[in-house]
């Protein structure tokens, strides 16, 4: 007896068994029997529909539609064979598209599933570890004859990955403010050292200002090239329109930062206002991806209300003396009696020229008291090379010194805005 469903003489064609490859109707789910079980197999393998060749009577009648079955097998292949899985398909029910909200349409949307292959590099190329650059497995990986590769050393890694870190994309102008109540701590020679990691491994333009009201000593930082400064910027502002002509009031270091010195005639008694700030930094952010200031001794000087107005994050100098602890502490109280409670959460407190075996001053307790108060805390160790405080050259500095301002780099980066949308000029 034939498993598919019959039809009576008189149906059209005169067919009185008909075998079709469609399965039999869908049944609502319910408990399995045994004896229609292997019938329903059966229809399903389809392969008493080699009968259809044999009929006569089939001949010249279309066949049914058949219906396709999803690929079960799919989604277990075998080892070793490649998995080809339909791609999933994504409603569209016409119309116009939902309107997304603002926020989302900044946002990378997920690319859709491609029927090929992505014909990338890292797809293409086969993956190849890099040599390492230094110490013992530098020297095992060239008397082997390239052939042992233990790739860089964790020091080394960690390094790479924060100079990754400090090279984040930034759109706009990034203001950042060194400020200390207390002088003598270093504040001037970490402007200079962080000013010139970012312009070493950014390729962006970072400069730095000195807005100290009194006579300021960044300019000593880096070479000489211009007498030039900061009044004279003011002065020649109108007739500014490209990154040559500031240029040619600045001077640059080896390692790319440019530094705008400040008024350093003891005849000019005019102080540095904050509209003067204001105008400076109109200019400069043009032009410039980085703009570090660093403020004088005094918070109630003129120029420092423009400073902490236009500030993206604080810097507070500390020495790893006790009365320098003290006296960036009481920075931060300022900022916090004075309605900057923001600013002070975000900031960033380094610890300067810290001996490795100082003795006296428990710094831990320091770094404790300060991560209360701030984002983050870094130590700056001892340098012979900053303790002459002549010309900062980063190859001078000793390993430690350099990991320490990267790190300080990396940490700064972390506050870079994320939002495409900050309206900033572009630059020029």
């Amino acid at each position: 007896m034939s498993d598919h469903p019959t039809q009576a003489s008189g149906a059209p064609g005169g067919r009185d068994d008909h075998p079709t490859t469609e399965l039999p109707p869908q049944r609502p789910p319910s408990k399995p029997d045994s004896s229609t079980s292997e019938a329903e197999t059966k229809a399903f393998t389809g392969f008493r529909t080699q009968r259809r060749f044999a009929d006569t009577q089939t001949r010249g009648v279309p066949p049914p539609p058949t219906r396709a079955e999803p690929r079960a097998w799919a989604a277990t292949p075998a080892k070793g064979i490649p998995q080809f899985v339909d791609n999933p398909a994504y409603p569209y029910y016409g119309g116009r598209p939902p309107e997304l909200p603002t926020e989302a349409r900044y946002q990378q949307a997920p690319m859709p599933p491609t029927p090929y292959p992505e014909l990338s590099t890292s797809t293409l190329l086969r993956q190849v570890k890099p040599p390492p650059s230094e110490g013992w497995r530098r020297w095992l990986y060239l008397l082997s004859g390239h052939l042992i590769n233990l790739g860089e050393s964790p020091r080394v890694t960690r390094y790479n990955d924060l100079v990754v870190q400090a090279n984040r994309p930034l759109r706009g102008c990034y203001k950042i403010a060194l400020l200390s109540l207390k002088g003598g701590v270093g504040k001037t020679t970490i402007t200079a050292c962080l000013g010139a990691t970012f312009a070493s491994i950014r390729g962006d333009r970072v400069v730095a200002v000195d807005a100290n009201p009194d006579r300021g000593t960044l300019s000593q930082k880096v070479p000489l090239e211009t007498p030039a400064t900061v009044r004279h910027l003011l002065r020649d502002a109108e007739g500014i329109q490209r990154y040559s002509d500031v240029r040619s009031y600045t001077s640059q270091g080896p390692s790319r930062l440019e530094v705008l010195a400040s008024e350093s005639d003891p005849a000019v008694s005019e102080a540095f206002s904050a509209d003067d700030y204001r105008r400076t930094l109109e200019i400069l952010e043009r032009f410039y991806g980085l703009v570090l200031t660093d403020c004088g001794t005094g918070l109630l000087h003129s120029a420092m209300s423009a400073v902490l107005e236009k500030a993206d994050v604080l810097i507070v100098i500390s020495s790893a003396s006790i009365d320098g602890a003290r006296s960036a502490s009481a920075t931060l109280d300022w900022l916090d009696a004075h309605g900057h409670e923001e600013q002070v959460r975000n900031s960033i407190a380094v610890i300067n020229a810290v001996r490795p075996r100082s003795g006296k001053v428990d710094m831990q307790k320091v770094v404790d008291h300060f991560s209360r108060r701030c984002r983050a805390v870094r130590l700056v160790p001892f340098d012979p090379h900053l303790e002459e405080g002549a010309e900062i050259s980063l190859e001078r500095l000793k390993r430690e010194t350099r990991e320490a301002l990267i790190e300080l780099a990396a940490v700064v980066a972390e506050g870079f805005p994320s939002d495409l949308r900050r309206a900033h000029e572009h630059f020029i």
